[in-house]
């Protein structure tokens, strides 16, 4: 049965406990939970804390985590950076576990200079999976990698080189990401769908126009098009709504964000019971 749910980014500004209630509020029952989100992140990620957050809110059923990504580049080519990206992400993996996530979002990194990623950056990319793949297999839990948007140093922005990825490593689930793939365009998104959707564990649902991406639903024919996509192939994971709380024209209350998710619930929806 399809997971309705949003990352919590949308609600940045908020207490990890805040954020829970306005989840709730909304009817969705899906919760993406970006570790960096401030209030739990610049605290010393009280675990616990959050733990208890899960409780209260039982009806949150779906609950996902999101590697830090800020300021990481596990392929990058300072060493120290490099390293610190990958011990951060295990260390991540570890902690999404406690928090009894039901998959685990990873960034593939990209190469530090604009240009195409080469050997080095790949034996890099090599040595982050390997470590992925020992804490994953230790323990036990889905990991899925995101696809990012079309860009010349980044190491998975194609179906093609998706799938390689997939096919290298059996273990490893895919996080679609409809908005980085619709900068390239539609298409993208429905070769994603047909080439991968065997390993699909995760949707980060949003829109992009105009180079701008992590916009809301809005009832858009695109959108519905890929929704139906994802029907058609027997997809039952959670579509997690990514929305950038910027991309609106002026700061938006905490009710008007949850009207804004209301909208786009009913959206989707209404697109999956028509399939």
């Amino acid at each position: 049965m399809t997971a309705y749910g949003v990352s919590s980014m949308f609600f940045h500004d908020y207490t990890s406990g805040k954020i829970f209630s306005f989840v709730a509020q909304t009817g969705l029952d899906g919760l993406e939970f970006w570790l960096e989100t401030p209030h739990f992140w610049l605290r010393d990620l009280p675990v616990n804390e959050l733990i208890g957050c899960r409780q209260e809110y039982p009806e949150i059923t779906t609950f996902s985590v999101h590697a830090p990504v800020l300021d990481l580049n596990p392929c990058s080519i300072n060493p120290d950076i490099a390293e610190i990206s990958v011990v951060s992400t295990v260390r991540a993996l570890t902690m999404a576990k406690a928090l009894g996530a039901s998959v685990f979002t990873v960034h593939p990194g990209r190469r530090t200079a604009k240009r195409p990623p080469g050997d080095a950056d790949l034996a890099r990319f090599d040595h982050y999976i390997s470590a992925l793949r020992d804490a994953a297999l230790k323990d036990p839990l889905t990991v899925a990698i995101e696809n990012m948007e079309p860009a010349v140093n980044s190491l998975i922005c194609t179906p093609e080189r998706m799938r390689e990825v997939l096919d290298a490593e059996p273990w490893l689930r895919f996080t679609l990401d409809t908005s980085h793939a619709l900068i390239a365009s539609e298409e993208i998104v429905m070769e994603y769908i047909d080439l991968c959707s065997d390993r699909l564990a995760n949707v980060h649902i949003s829109r992009a126009e105009n180079c701008r991406m992590h916009l809301p639903l809005d009832q858009s024919p695109v959108i519905a098009r890929i929704l139906g996509a994802l029907c058609d192939h027997h997809y039952q994971g959670a579509l997690m709504l990514e929305i950038d709380d910027l991309n609106f024209k002026k700061p938006l209350s905490a009710g008007e964000k949850c009207a804004v998710l209301a909208r786009d619930l009913a959206f989707m929806k209404d697109c999956m019971e028509q399939e």
